[in-house]
């Protein structure tokens, strides 16, 4: 996809009702994002300079909600995983807390979706450890808006963790029917 392609599918993202704007991250919104995900107090935080490689190497694959100002408030990172070149990994999912219960994060995730399938993507994948009730109500009811068979099973269980982690349950959606 070309620069002037993303930027259409932005506008048409954009050009919903949702008062935020969503556009792939730059390397000046890394840091931003490392707060919101450290400030999440959920995801596992990964280090600044990991936030900063993936907005240049994966801004593609992944997005940024601004507020009115132009301030990210969201994120979606993800990637085209590569031995299945139509299957986008979302690799976290983060809201800043003042933006929360306002339906940002499935907006964030149906945008980037939207942008994505024009690279051929037509299914998602993420893992989400069991106590995670608002990551598995926001990749299930994803999966029931875009029409779209999930399938659950164990990816690492916590004993293969070094440092006590929890279980991941791979969640495996689609194909994607709302954009076919």
């Amino acid at each position: 996809m070309t620069a002037a392609q993303d930027d259409l599918v932005c506008e048409a993202v954009n050009a919903s009702n949702s008062p935020y704007r969503l556009d792939p991250p730059t390397v000046d919104d890394g840091a931003a994002i490392w707060r919101i995900a450290r400030d999440s107090k959920a995801l596992d935080l990964n280090s600044s300079y990991s936030y900063l490689l993936w907005c240049r190497d994966f801004a593609r694959t992944s997005v940024v909600a601004r507020d009115g100002s132009g301030e990210p408030v969201g994120f979606v990172t993800g990637y085209v995983r590569p031995e299945r070149p139509k299957t986008l990994v979302v690799w976290q999912v983060a809201v800043d807390h003042s933006y929360r219960g306002r339906g940002l994060a499935a907006t964030m995730l149906d945008g980037l979706t939207e942008r994505v399938t024009a690279l051929g993507i037509d299914r998602v994948e993420t893992t989400i450890t069991p106590d995670n009730e608002a990551s598995n109500r926001l990749f299930t009811s994803y999966g029931e808006r875009h029409d779209a068979p999930i399938e659950r099973e164990v990816l690492f269980h916590g004993g293969q963790f070094p440092d006590g982690h929890g279980t991941e349950v791979l969640y495996r959606i689609g194909p994607l029917g709302a954009f076919r």
